[in-house]
């Protein structure tokens, strides 16, 4: 992924996460340390994961979201929202009883 993870680079996030979704059964996401990142940047992931999860492929964040990424998820209210699947994609939380 590239460092800005915004609007103005939807389409070619887009374009790159629809290649991948394309040739592979297994899609893991590395975002940058440091990345600027946009709630886009956030709605095309999840669009993906959901893709994903719609065509039985596995689709995966390399580390948890942090930065600007997590700021994002904050703020747009996501985190107070998230269940179990949310938590362990987006922030690597396993799920324990």
């Amino acid at each position: 992924m590239p460092d800005v993870l915004g609007i103005r680079h939807a389409s070619e996030l887009y374009s790159k996460l629809s290649d991948e979704f394309h040739s592979r059964d297994t899609i893991i996401i590395s975002i940058p340390e440091g990345a600027e990142a946009d709630l886009s940047f956030v709605q095309l992931i999840e669009s993906t994961r959901r893709q994903a999860k719609a065509k039985g492929k596995t689709f995966k964040l390399s580390s948890p979201a942090s930065g600007s990424v997590l700021k994002v998820l904050e703020r747009a209210g996501f985190i107070n929202s998230f269940d179990q699947e949310d938590e362990k994609f987006w922030l690597h939380k396993e799920v324990t009883l």
